[in-house]
């Protein structure tokens, strides 16, 4: 299932909020995004239906190993793209929202490109 940027956001957050205090339910993803419960728990049915999430009898959120994969590679590039902008002197918040919007549309190539230029440049 082909996965949109948004899908990939709510991912995000799971995966943000995951490393921050372990467990994450519906309504911690609800408070981090500023979404209404029920927003939340519509994409939560729709992530879940595509495989990516799972939920516990407890209501916890799970990414499963694609939803892991998917945003592991997306959370590497706002990583990236943040740590780049912000090193070229844009604002940190700026370029946490750049790096938001870039890390959705850039090709696999030109990330992997750009990611070996910036390891190059380091060394």
């Amino acid at each position: 299932m082909k996965i949109h940027a948004s899908g990939e956001d709510y991912l995000e957050a799971v995966l943000i909020l995951q490393k921050k205090q372990g467990m994450v339910r519906s309504i911690d993803l609800a408070w981090h995004m500023g979404f209404s419960k029920p927003s939340i728990s519509h994409v939560v049915g729709v992530l879940k239906n595509g495989g990516f999430l799972t939920v516990d009898e407890e209501g916890f959120l799970h990414l499963t190993a694609i939803g892991r994969e998917v945003t592991e590679k997306i959370y590497e590039r706002h990583l990236f793209f943040t740590e780049q902008l912000i090193a070229a002197g844009v604002d940190p918040k700026t370029a946490e929202a750049d790096a938001c919007r870039i890390e959705h549309i850039i090709s696999d190539e030109s990330f992997s490109r750009l990611k070996e230029v910036a390891e190059q440049e380091q060394t």
